[in-house]
C-alpha cells in the first residue's frame, strides 16, 4: 500500500510525544512492507535537504516562511499543496494520514477528488495549545488578537477534521474535548492509545551502575521529569513542591528533563527557593541516552496541568520499571486509575504533589522490600496493555475500514 502522511512536525529529530507518534506509525508501517511518504515543513535548524529517507519513510519537506503569520499561512497551502499534487500525480497514494491541522488543511484542499481513505490523528485541540502557551499582554489590543488567532486554529482543526473520513484519538480524554469543542459525531472517533517500544525501554539489574555511570549521586532518592518546559507543564508548582519535601526529606533530588521557553524562570525560582542541591536541569535528553535516565530514576513525576492528551513518556517510564506519579489531568488519569490509583496526586496543586511524593519517598527509604515488587509491577501493566505493534495493527484495521 502507498501511505501518505502529512504533518507539522517532522520525524528527523524526536523530541515530543506528537513526533514519536508520527515516527512510531510511519517507520513501522515501512518497515511492514508499506510504501510510506511524509509531507511536512522545511524546518532550518533541523533539515539540511528537501527530503531525506528515515527509517525507510522518505519525508519531503516545502518551504514556509514563518516570520509574519498571513505569509506562512499562504506558503503553506500553496507549497504544501503543490507537493502533494507532484507526489501524488506519481504516486497514486492508497490512503492519506494526517497529524497536525495546518499542513493538513493545506493537503486536504489539494486532495478534494482524491478518494483514498483520510485519517486525521488528534493529538490535542490546536487553538487549546496555542492559548495555553501564549503569554497574554495586558493590552487590550494584544488579548483580541490572541483571540483572533485562536479562533482561526480552530476553525482551519474543525475543516481538517471534517474532511477527514476517521479520527484517531489516543485517549477518551481528546475524544471528549473534539466532540464538545468540534462537534464530531462519536462514531467518527476511534481511540488507539499510544505505545511503548519495550524492547527499548526495559528494566535492568544494575541501575546503581546506570546512576554511577551518569554522575548521578548514589545517595539520593532520585525523581526524574521530562517535559517541555512551558507553562502547562506544571514544574513550577513541582519546584514549589520540592521546597517542603526536601525540608523533611533532604534524601531527595529532582532532575528535570527537556528544554523551552520557562527555563531561565525555573532556573530563577530555583535559585530563589535554595533548592540548588536538590535539583538539575539536564537540558534537551537525546534518544540514546533517554532509557538510562528512566532507568537511574527511583520515581518519574508528571506534574501537568492542562491538556495532556496521553503521556507516552509514562508508558516509558512504566515499561522501564520506574513507577509514575502524575496529576489527575487527561490521559495521565487514565492510566494511572488503571495500573493504581494511588499514584495520582490528588489535584496539580503543589501541596498535593508534596504530599504524595513525601508518602512514596518514605516507603521506598523505609521498606525497600517493596521495591522490586512495584517495579515488576509497572513493567508487567505495560506489558499487558501498550505496544506500538498493538497500536499500528488497530491503526491498520481503522484504516482499511475508514468509511465504515
Amino acid at each position: 500500500m502507498k501511505i501518505l502522511f502529512a504533518a507539522d512536525v517532522s520525524i528527523a529529530r524526536v523530541g515530543s510525544g506528537a513526533e514519536r507518534v508520527l515516527y512510531e506509525q510511519t517507520t513501522r508501517l515501512a518497515a511492514s512492507g508499506h510504501e510510506v511518504h511524509l509531507i511536512t515543513r522545511w524546518l532550518p535548524d533541523i533539515h539540511k535537504k528537501e527530503a531525506a529517507e528515515i527509517s525507510g519513510v522518505t519525508e519531503w519537506r516545502y518551504p514556509a516562511d514563518n516570520r509574519y503569520p498571513v505569509r506562512f499561512v499562504a506558503d503553506t497551502f500553496k507549497n504544501a499543496g503543490r507537493l502533494f499534487q507532484q507526489l501524488n500525480q506519481d504516486l497514486r497514494f492508497d490512503r492519506l494520514f494526517f497529524h497536525q491541522p495546518l499542513t493538513a488543511c493545506a493537503v486536504l484542499s489539494s486532495a478534494k477528488k482524491n478518494t483514498a481513505k483520510k485519517l486525521y490523528t488528534c493529538h490535542s485541540l490546536w487553538h487549546e495549545e496555542y492559548l495555553s502557551r501564549t503569554v497574554m499582554a495586558s493590552g487590550l489590543s494584544s488579548r483580541l488578537a490572541v483571540k483572533v488567532q485562536s479562533l482561526i486554529r480552530k476553525r482551519m482543526e474543525k475543516s481538517a477534521l471534517k474532511d477527514s473520513d476517521r479520527i484517531i484519538v489516543l485517549s477518551d480524554y481528546t475524544k471528549e474535548k473534539l466532540q464538545l469543542s468540534h462537534r464530531i459525531p462519536g462514531e467518527l472517533i476511534s481511540i488507539v492509545p499510544g505505545g511503548v517500544d519495550l524492547m527499548r525501554f526495559s528494566p535492568c539489574n544494575d541501575r546503581a551502575a546506570v546512576r554511577q555511570r551518569m554522575g548521578f549521586p548514589a545517595d539520593k532518592i532520585i525523581l526524574f521529569t521530562l517535559r517541555n518546559l512551558e507553562p502547562r507543564m506544571g514544574l513550577s508548582a513541582l519546584l514549589e513542591a520540592m521546597q517542603e519535601v526536601v525540608s523533611k526529606l533532604p534524601e531527595v533530588y529532582l532532575v528535570i528533563g527537556g528544554d523551552g521557553p520557562m527555563r531561565e524562570s525555573l532556573i530563577g525560582q530555583v535559585d530563589r527557593a535554595g533548592l540548588n542541591p536538590h535539583v538539575f536541569f539536564t537540558g534537551f535528553i537525546d534518544e540514546a541516552t533517554l532509557p538510562d535516565y528512566y532507568l537511574m530514576a527511583d520515581l518519574f513525576i508528571l506534574p501537568t496541568l492542562e491538556l495532556e492528551g496521553f503521556g507516552l513518556v509514562t508508558l516509558e517510564a512504566m515499561a522501564s520499571g520506574t513507577p509514575v506519579l502524575g496529576t489527575p489531568v487527561g490521559g495521565t488519569r487514565e492510566i494511572l486509575e488503571s495500573f493504581d490509583s494511588g499514584f495520582l496526586f490528588e489535584s496539580t496543586s503543589a501541596k498535593a504533589m508534596a504530599r504524595l511524593i513525601d508518602a512514596k519517598c518514605r516507603r521506598l527509604m523505609f521498606d525497600p522490600g517493596v521495591v522490586n515488587g512495584l517495579r515488576r509491577k509497572t513493567r508487567a501493566f505495560v506489558e499487558s496493555r501498550y505496544s506500538w505493534d498493538r497500536h499500528i495493527d488497530a491503526l491498520m484495521e481503522i484504516a482499511g475500514n475508514a468509511d465504515g
